[in-house]
């Protein structure tokens, strides 16, 4: 699935331009498009470097933390839901802590932790694979978990919206916690309908009510916060509970007598090793995306849609903020841009600031993720992994505008 997706990029990337330059009699397009692949190119050096330290750190932690029993003894918290929608991994298993410290770090935002962890997750489940080269059941739900992640501080949207002269960057937060919750609710039911997983049991319902009443509870009291209280508050909690974890997790080594210095070295070797492996996954995706934002194949869809939508009858105020919405699967940085580029032009409190703002919160980067991650390990066969987190992109997309319309409007 994932080379067909790749393969439609570049050649409609390559038609579009072709129709530039012999068409319109754009006869730069060639070369803007061929710039655009040599500096994803870069890009995709360029972050494969920057990984390769906070890999190295975050590996060297993960490898105390599993050899001192701590890992083992978290996991048992979330393995009976994990157990439940992931049947096919052992109940002691690594990969359940791996999985879960994963999960955690997506949920208070901490994407440079939850990366490491999530490589971790996904190399842990590749011991249980049949077929190397090709996702599990388990494997796939993680993934699209992760591409539909609910984050309770998306503290970089509000940061954004402050610096663009939002009069209240933080208002849109309970509808970037909804949107993303719908994302994250469509992901899971969508991939377990798919593998058969029964999610009506006593086991998940609970885990389910328990973790959205407390979603509620965090709802209730962060809408009560001024815009510096809220980042101010998320931003210590975020960081208080990243330190405490380097912190316990060495003290756990220490007390079981190990020698945490070793194994913290050892489990760095593997992020340096991890970094260089995903290189060839991210340039061949990047420079894919670069071609389709430099051909002008965005602008295209977009205006489409806007056609499409005036036709039908309905409102296109947010046509303005859909490329927001088409970039955030394909790439992280350029959906920033667009965000903020859609805040310089209509205003931050405008309809369409506030929408690109929400669109931007609610799901994960998705090919940039599965990039990453199957290039860690090696597959090349995704299945139907790439549809399941696209519809959990789209459900996300559409509880964004709904959502909007609602509180903005």
């Amino acid at each position: 699935m994932l080379h067909k997706i790749w393969l439609g990029f570049i050649l409609s990337a390559f038609v579009a331009t072709c129709y530039n330059v012999f068409v319109n009699d754009n006869f730069g397009s060639f070369q803007e498009v061929m710039q655009a692949v040599n500096a994803m190119a870069r890009t995709s050096v360029d972050i494969a470097i920057g990984l390769i330290g906070l890999l190295a750190f975050w590996l060297g932690i993960f490898k105390v933390a599993e050899n001192s029993g701590l890992i083992a003894k978290f996991s048992r918290l979330l393995a009976p839901l994990l157990c439940r929608i992931m049947p096919d991994i052992p109940k002691d298993h690594p990969a359940l802590g791996s999985i879960t410290m994963n999960m955690s770090a997506n949920v208070l935002g901490l994407d440079n932790a939850a990366t490491p962890f999530g490589i971790k997750a996904m190399q842990d489940m590749q011991t249980l694979s049949p077929v190397k080269d090709t996702l599990t059941n388990s494997q796939i739900l993680f993934l699209v978990l992760n591409t539909s992640s609910v984050t309770l501080f998306p503290i970089a949207v509000f940061l954004y919206r402050a610096e663009q002269g939002a009069a209240n960057p933080t208002d849109v937060f309970i509808p970037i916690l909804l949107a993303t919750s719908c994302s994250t609710l469509a992901g899971l039911f969508v991939t377990c309908a798919i593998q058969r997983v029964n999610l009506f049991n006593k086991v998940v319902l609970t885990y389910l009510i328990g973790i959205f009443s407390f979603l509620a509870a965090v709802i209730l009291y962060f809408s009560k916060l001024a815009s510096d209280q809220l980042a101010e508050q998320s931003s210590l909690i975020a960081n208080f509970a990243l330190f405490s974890f380097i912190v316990i997790v060495l003290i756990a080594g220490y007390r079981k007598k190990q020698n945490t210095y070793e194994q913290f070295v050892e489990g760095a070797k593997q992020g340096f090793e991890v970094a260089i492996g995903i290189i060839p996954y991210l340039v061949a995706m990047l420079f894919a995306i670069g071609m389709l934002r430099a051909s002008g194949v965005m602008d295209l869809v977009t205006t489409g849609v806007a056609s499409v939508v005036a036709m039908a009858g309905f409102d296109t105020m947010f046509v303005d903020a859909l490329p927001n919405a088409l970039m955030k699967p394909l790439s992280g940085s350029g959906a920033r841009a667009l965000m903020i580029e859609t805040m310089q032009f209509h205003g931050a409190d405008s309809f369409a600031g506030r929408l690109a703002s929400v669109l931007q919160g609610s799901t994960e980067t998705t090919f940039y993720v599965l990039a990453v991650y199957l290039g860690a390990v090696g597959i090349k066969h995704s299945r139907y992994a790439v549809g399941c987190c696209l519809a959990a992109d789209l459900a996300g997309i559409v509880a964004a505008i709904f959502v909007s319309y609602w509180f903005f409007a």
